[in-house]
């Protein structure tokens, strides 16, 4: 059975097209993400490991090697199997560190440029065979498929090699699907996701040929099961191999495949998506490597009992050839090609990124002047189109005579050599870049000699001097993977313990090693916003990509392009150098931002980065467990009792970074903490830039009482501090600084000393009356007496003067004796009270302040307003509301007292009968004044509140007014402006009952009916 050439290539460009679609549909947002992003999907993009080799020549491994070949499966599922261990640390690197492949990864930890340029040789000379071997397998199953067709013959008459003609076009036309899905960063999704779709079109085809392998020629499991037992040398060929190997070598040749081989690497770590993926994928991939090697026997077992004329690495194909089935024969190619295909494009993508950044970039002057990310796009297409060309000469070079395992086998064994260094990166930190590079080469030329050129060759031997014929070439491939394995590994333990690291080879050991939270140093960056990074990127990346960048990791790190806090810049930094090391490989990002945005130590202490070690511990919270856990749940506490302490605390780093700044600190200066945390402390915003400086400065560790005006008001706090010692040294790391709010107190401290002198006062202004009463007493007895003893018209009019005069001298007086003895009564005393007697009494008193605003007061109180009550506390009340209206007034102005019978109905009683609630007298008393600001209505019978000038006013006396008016049963209000039109002036407004309940004389919550 013969297929035409024309139909074949058809069916080729058409499952090409149907890749080109997938990943085009999913960069356009045509499929849903959810399934782009699915798990699912990834776990299948996983399946670009088993390439070609793994479709066609794992049954040439079985023939050869019997269960060995399940070394394959094995070896590579072990080590998905343990993932969260093996791979899970170097997926963290990457994911944080933006790590685009392997050799980054190793330039990264071993913090060297010559690191990448080895590594990337050797892995480059490692995948040609790899690559050679999935053209080979395409160009060979296309020849079978059309080897009896016309075109075919007319070639192979014309002396044209049919094999090389299709393998050309092959590798043309996946270069071009490779250029544009693959050469764009942004376009990596769509590529995932195509890659997926392959892996699931070669796993269905596999097994079909497997079913047809079982059902189409031995009838069923039965029938199989007889057959093996007709023929028992195919079991015996299951455990005894023709050829005699170590099956525990290809174990760990495979082991090491999964994670050393470029493409390979690529996704099953640097393209991990999302943190669950990496846990699903320990069981899901080795189940998908079991689906893929049960039918690997069955098709072997079927070759054999048709006696296919076929290679046996080509038996997945001949089994429904023979059978003559052009469906399932079909199905068969497509699944091969798909192999082939997911295999080169991902190849040729991670071999790109290295070469590239290890090889171009370090040597190449890719300038500012133009847009550096289309130039390097372009560099992506130039060497991916090199790459394919490259493959397919070393495809000619080969001439299409090895067998896919050999190529395979030869490829793995170099990718072994990479195993101690991998190892190295997280587990041991002692490793440094001259064991690597020195172990790399040694085993790696091992490689080259006994494998690679005996490939090209066809040497099976060398003959030395002293030593006789080596054995060469894949009859000796066990004992040169054991050789180069153990002289690799010596070299660099050895070579390792004999050199040393410098500062930063040891500083990226100890960011990959397992312990790396432990003492991040704080470093300083000497640039202080967004825009002058923009700036200085600027000159490297061009203005540009430079601004492309920086706003891309001011989103990811939800930061503003306003910040300026330090702490948020070395976050800014150290995303940008993870970025462009996705973009230009990690040395040459390094390279850019340690040239334009430096690090220094500072210059007085190596000090701890608090908040960097709170961010990643943070993010490793729920990965902690055991100790470590525990370890974490007791920070936690502290911080949280030092986060809810009510007394405002506020930590410092040594150079006077903010570093902790507490919920009670935030209310106290009302700046919150994400505001100011990793900022210094001179861009705190003032008036606590000034006090906490220079507080910081000082050598006091106390401080109190110290005044400042928050939102106009004074304010007063004390301050403590300390130091804190570096928990790795005995020197001071810092300080901490404790604020007290301690406004209250001072403001009652204050009031006690003005209630003392207004004590003092009394008793005094009591002392003076008493003293002056005695001789007014003796003058207005001489001028009675002088009234009875002359009879001059004069004379009397003179005594009656003196005697209205001294009458008028002993109300004073009395109202003094009276105003000093109020509120000294231990309990409160009924009597009737005459308002308009009240009021005339307060406004004796206040007349007697010269020094103060004159105002003419009215008083238009009604003669017969009478409550009950103590007339001494409301003399008070009418003291303290008509002195507030003076002080309110301009001078000369009028204050007027006036009042009328109240009486409030109530239409709540039973059966909506109005009843009479209130029975008293309303007493007003309005200024001329500017008014009360709205904004204080709601304060000012607050005790201490006042907004005069500080020794003017007290701020008790409405508070005052309140308490009296409420013991006595009525209430106070307040109306501002009192004149609509004007706008000027204010109102208070006090309702007294003229008869007091028995409640009276509570206390005032309980009495009042209305607040201010």
């Amino acid at each position: 059975m013969s297929f035409e050439i024309t139909h074949i290539a058809l069916l080729v460009v058409g499952y090409l097209s149907i890749m080109f679609g997938i990943a085009s549909a999913t960069d356009r947002g045509w499929i849903p993400s959810r399934i782009t992003r699915h798990p699912i999907t990834y776990i299948l993009s996983l399946g670009v490991f088993a390439s070609t080799w793994a479709y066609y020549g794992v049954v040439d491994l079985a023939f050869q090697y019997g269960y060995g070949a399940l070394a394959y499966y094995m070896g590579t599922g072990a080590l998905f199997l343990f993932a969260p261990v093996a791979l899970a640390p170097l997926a963290e690197l990457v994911r944080r560190f933006r790590i685009p492949s392997l050799a980054d990864l190793l330039v990264f930890r071993y913090h060297s440029q010559p690191v990448g340029t080895v590594a990337t040789l050797f892995l480059v000379a490692a995948v040609l065979p790899l690559f050679a071997m999935q053209i080979q397998a395409v160009a060979e199953t296309l020849r079978i498929l059309t080897m009896h067709t016309k075109a075919a013959n007319s070639l192979v008459s014309s002396n044209i090699n049919f094999r090389e003609i299709l393998a050309m076009g092959f590798c043309w036309v996946l270069a071009l699907f490779t250029i544009l899905f693959g050469a764009n960063h942004d376009k990596h999704r769509g590529l995932v996701t195509a890659m997926a779709f392959e892996s699931l079109v070669k796993l269905s085809a596999l097994m079909i040929v497997g079913l047809v392998a079982v059902f189409g020629v031995f009838g069923g499991m039965g029938e199989l099961d007889a057959w093996l037992a007709a023929h028992p040398e195919n079991l015996e060929l299951l455990h005894s191999p023709i050829q005699d190997t170590s099956s525990h070598t290809l174990l760990l040749v495979f082991i090491a495949t999964g994670v050393a081989m470029p493409h390979i690497f690529h996704a099953s770590v640097v393209d991990v998506p999302i943190a669950r993926s990496m846990r699903m994928v320990s069981w899901a991939f080795p189940l998908f490597l079991m689906l893929m090697a049960l039918p690997i026997f069955p098709i072997l077992w079927a070759g054999l009992e048709q006696a296919i004329p076929l290679p046996v690495q080509y038996f997945t194909l001949g089994v429904p050839l023979i059978l003559g089935s052009p469906t399932v024969t079909l199905i068969a190619f497509i699944g091969g090609l798909s192999a082939a295909t997911g295999a080169l494009v991902s190849i040729t993508l991670a071999i790109t990124t290295m070469i590239i950044n290890h090889w171009i970039l370090p040597l190449s002057r890719l300038g500012a002047k133009r847009d550096l990310q289309t130039q390097l796009l372009r560099l992506r297409r130039l060497v991916i189109s090199a790459i394919f060309l490259a493959g397919y000469l070393f495809y000619i070079i080969l001439g299409h005579n090895q067998s896919l395992t050999d190529l395979a086998l030869t490829a793995f064994i170099e990718t072994l050599q990479f195993l101690p260094g991998i190892f190295a990166i997280a587990y041991w930190s002692k490793g440094n870049r001259f064991g690597l590079i020195t172990g790399i080469v040694a085993g790696s030329l091992i490689w080259v000699v006994g494998l690679l050129i005996p490939i090209i060759t066809g040497w099976h031997a060398i003959t030395l001097p002293y030593v006789g014929s080596i054995t060469l070439g894949m009859d000796a491939w066990h004992t040169i993977t054991l050789l180069s394995l153990a002289v690799n590994s010596a070299a660099f333990v050895i070579v390792s313990l004999l050199t040393s690291q410098n500062a930063e080879e040891l500083y990226s050991a100890s960011l990959c090693a397992e312990d790396e939270l432990s003492h991040p140093m704080r470093m300083v960056l000497d640039v202080h916003s967004c825009e002058e990074i923009i700036e200085r990127l600027g000159q490297s990346l061009g203005a540009a990509l430079a601004d492309q960048q920086v706003n891309r990791a001011l989103q990811e790190l939800n930061l503003s392009v306003s910040e300026r806090r330090p702490y948020a810049l070395r976050r800014l930094r150290d995303r940008l150098e993870a970025n462009l090391s996705s973009l230009m490989g990690n040395a040459v990002a390094s390279e850019v931002i340690n040239r334009h945005l430096p690090y220094r130590l500072p210059e007085t202490t190596h000090t701890t980065d608090i908040n960097l070690m709170e961010a990643r511990l943070g993010r490793y919270r729920n990965r902690l467990t055991g100790m470590a856990a525990e370890l974490n749940n007791l920070r936690l506490y502290h911080r949280n009792t030092l986060e809810e302490l009510p007394m405002a605390v506020c930590s410092l780093g040594h150079d006077l970074e903010v570093l902790m700044w507490n919920q009670a600190m935030e209310r106290l200066t009302g700046i919150a903490s994400s505001d100011v945390t990793g900022s210094y402390l001179g861009d705190v915003p003032e008036p606590w830039n000034q006090l906490l400086n220079d507080f910081s400065d000082s050598q006091l560790s106390h401080l109190h009482s110290q005044q400042i005006e928050l939102a106009g008001k004074p304010h007063w706090v004390s301050l403590h501090k300390s130091s804190i010692t570096n928990p790795t040294s005995e020197s001071a790391d810092g300080q901490v600084i404790l604020l007290e709010d301690v406004t209250e107190v001072k403001v009652l401290e204050q009031e006690l000393i003005h209630s003392e002198r207004l004590a003092s006062v009394g008793r005094l202004a009591a002392g003076v009356a008493h003293e002056i009463g005695n001789p007014v007493t003796g003058i207005a007895c001489l001028a009675q007496n002088l009234k009875y003893d002359v009879h001059h018209s004069e004379s009397l009019e003179t005594a009656d003067q003196i005697l209205s005069q001294t009458d008028r001298i002993s109300r004073i007086v009395h109202s003094l004796v009276s105003f000093s003895h109020a509120g000294a009564k231990n309990e409160p005393s009924h009597e009737t009270v005459n308002l308009t007697t009240c009021v005339d009494e307060a406004i004796q008193l206040l007349s007697l302040q010269k020094d103060k605003t004159q105002v003419e007061f009215v008083n238009l109180v009604e003669e017969d307003a009478i409550v009950e009550g103590d007339s001494q506390r409301l003399i008070q009340v009418f003291v303290n509301l008509l002195a507030n209206a003076r002080d309110a007034s301009e001078q000369d102005g009028h204050v007027f007292i006036e009042s009328h019978v109240s009486q409030t109905l109530d239409t709540s009683s039973k059966e909506g009968i109005s009843e009479l609630a209130f029975d008293g007298y309303e007493v007003t008393v309005t200024d001329e004044g500017e008014g009360i600001d709205p904004s204080h209505l709601d304060q000012i019978i607050e005790p201490f509140f006042t907004t005069k000038d500080p020794g003017e006013g007290t701020g008790l006396g409405l508070a005052m007014v309140y308490s009296i008016i409420s013991e006595h049963g009525g209430s106070i209000d307040v109306q501002s402006p009192a004149d609509p039109d004007t706008q000027k002036g204010a109102r208070f407004i006090i309702r007294l009952p003229s008869r007091l309940n028995s409640d009276a004389f509570q206390s005032p919550q309980e009495n009042a009916t209305e607040t201010i």
